[in-house]
C-alpha cells in the first residue's frame, strides 16, 4: 500500500486572516470557560419499607421506592450562578405517578415521575444576593420543630420519611456584620404533598371503611405569599424576628357526605389564609447551647385555628456523640378547624430527643424519639448507617409507633415499619 502526501501550501492572505481568527476565537473561548466553573453530583437509592400489620385501606406489606436525583451548578462568573437539580422516581405501591413528563409545580397528588427539583438564577455581589425560580428557602433555629419555617412544604406520602419540596420565588438577603435581612416573595403557591387516601398514611377512622372516598379539586390559591426575616448575631447569642403573609401549606379540610349508591365521602383539600409573626434565639454556654423558636399564626378563614406554636431545645456534643432534646407546645387561642392534616401542631405538646453517635469514618448510629405529655402517642428510631468504599451507603432503620387512635402519633399505630436503603453516590 502507498501513502502519498500533499505538500501544504504556503499561507496567502485570506490563509492568513482565517487562522488568526480562529486563534482569537479560541483563545476567546478558553477564557470564557477559564471563568466559569461547573460541578454535579447526586445518587441513586433504592428504599425499601417491611409493615408487620396491614391498614384497613391498605393491605400491603411490602413497599419498594426508587430514586435517581442529580444536582448541578454552573458558575457563570464570579457574581452569577445558575443552580439546577432533577428527580426521577419509581415505586412499587402506585404512590408515584407513571406519567412520564416533566413536573415543574410539585402540586399532584402523587410524587411525580419527573420532576424539577431546583432551578434557580442566584446573583450575588457585595453583601446584596438575589435567587429567583424554583429554590429551597428555610427558617428558624430549631431543630427538633420549626414554627417560623413557612416557605418549606414537604412531601408526606410517607408522614415519617419526608423530604422538602422547592418553592417558586424571588428572594432577596442583605448582609452586613451581624446583621442578616432576608426578604421572600411566592408568586406560585406550592403546597405540603399529603397522604393518598387510599394508602396506609392517611390512617383514616375505621368507620370510613363502609364508605367510598373520592377527593375534589383544589382551589389552589391565587395571591403570593411573601416573608421577611431580620437575624442578628451577637456576642455570644444570636435571634431573628420574622413576619409572613400567605397560605398555610398544610391543608385543612371540608368534607361532604353522598348517599346515592354507592355512599361516598367527598373531602376537598383547602389551603387558608396565614399570617404569622415570630422569632428564634440560639445562646451557647459552656454545657449546652439553648435553643428556642415561637410563632404565633392567625388567619381570617373560619376554618383555620388561631394559634402559637413553640419549641424549646437544649444541644451538646460530648466527644462522638451528639444530644438534642426539648418540649414542642402549643397554645390555640381561637379553635375553629374540624379536620386537617397538620404535623407540626400533630407534635405539640410533645417531648421530643435524638442522639447520634459517630462509630468511625464510615459507621454511626441514631435514636429518636417523642412521647406525648399525656401518654396517648409514642414514636422511637434506631438508625445504623454504613458507608462502604467511596459511593455505597447502607443504611438499616426500625420505627415504631404506638398510642391511641385519636392521638396523631398514636393513629399511626399499625405503621411500624423497618426500613432499608441502599444508596450509591456519584
Amino acid at each position: 500500500m502507498t501513502f502519498r502526501f500533499r505538500r501544504s501550501c504556503s499561507p496567502c492572505r485570506r490563509c492568513g486572516a482565517s487562522v488568526r481568527r480562529a486563534a482569537l476565537l479560541t483563545l476567546a473561548v478558553s477564557i470564557a470557560l477559564g471563568a466559569q466553573s461547573f460541578t454535579q453530583r447526586g445518587f441513586f437509592e433504592i428504599r425499601n419499607f417491611a409493615f408487620p400489620q396491614t391498614a384497613p385501606n391498605d393491605s400491603g406489606r411490602l413497599v419498594s421506592e426508587q430514586l435517581l436525583r442529580w444536582e448541578a451548578t454552573w458558575r457563570l462568573n464570579p457574581a452569577l450562578q445558575l443552580n439546577a437539580g432533577f428527580d426521577a422516581r419509581f415505586d412499587s405501591h402506585r404512590q408515584f405517578e407513571r406519567a412520564w413528563r416533566l413536573d415543574w409545580a410539585d402540586r399532584r397528588r402523587q410524587r411525580p415521575a419527573i420532576s424539577a427539583r431546583r432551578l434557580s438564577l442566584l446573583a450575588h455581589k457585595g453583601g446584596l444576593t438575589f435567587e429567583g425560580g424554583r429554590q429551597f428557602i428555610r427558617w428558624g433555629k430549631a431543630d427538633i420543630l420549626n414554627p417560623t419555617d413557612r416557605f418549606a412544604p414537604k412531601d408526606f406520602l410517607n408522614v415519617l420519611t419526608t423530604d422538602f419540596l422547592g418553592v417558586t420565588a424571588v428572594r432577596g438577603t442583605y448582609e452586613r456584620g451581624g446583621e442578616t435581612l432576608d426578604i421572600v416573595v411566592q408568586p406560585v403557591f406550592t403546597p405540603s404533598r399529603t397522604p393518598l387516601l387510599n394508602q396506609r398514611w392517611a390512617a383514616l377512622p375505621e368507620e370510613a371503611a363502609q364508605f367510598a372516598l373520592r377527593e375534589a379539586p383544589v382551589q389552589y390559591p391565587k395571591r403570593a405569599a411573601a416573608g421577611a426575616r431580620w437575624n442578628h448575631v451577637g456576642d455570644g447569642y444570636e435571634f431573628s424576628l420574622s413576619f409572613y403573609d400567605g397560605f398555610n401549606h398544610l391543608p385543612v379540610y371540608a368534607a361532604s357526605l353522598t348517599l346515592l349508591p354507592p355512599p361516598t365521602i367527598v373531602f376537598q383539600r383547602i389551603h387558608p389564609q396565614m399570617r404569622m409573626y415570630g422569632g428564634d434565639a440560639a445562646v451557647p454556654t459552656r454545657w449546652l447551647t439553648l435553643k428556642g423558636e415561637a410563632a404565633y399564626f392567625t388567619s381570617t378563614s373560619p376554618l383555620a385555628d388561631n394559634y402559637v406554636l413553640y419549641v424549646i431545645q437544649a444541644e451538646r456534643q460530648r466527644g462522638e456523640w451528639l444530644f438534642v432534646g426539648g418540649y414542642a407546645g402549643e397554645t390555640v387561642t381561637e379553635r375553629r378547624v374540624q379536620i386537617d392534616f397538620a404535623p407540626d401542631r400533630g407534635l405539640a405538646k410533645t417531648f421530643l430527643g435524638r442522639a447520634s453517635y459517630n462509630i468511625d469514618p464510615n459507621r454511626s448510629i441514631a435514636f429518636e424519639s417523642a412521647v406525648r405529655q399525656n401518654g396517648k402517642g409514642f414514636y422511637g428510631k434506631f438508625e445504623y448507617t454504613q458507608a462502604i468504599g467511596a459511593h455505597w451507603r447502607v443504611t438499616a432503620a426500625a420505627n415504631v409507633l404506638r398510642g391511641a387512635r385519636e392521638d396523631f402519633l398514636g393513629q399511626y399505630r399499625r405503621n411500624s415499619n423497618l426500613m432499608l436503603v441502599l444508596r450509591y453516590s456519584f
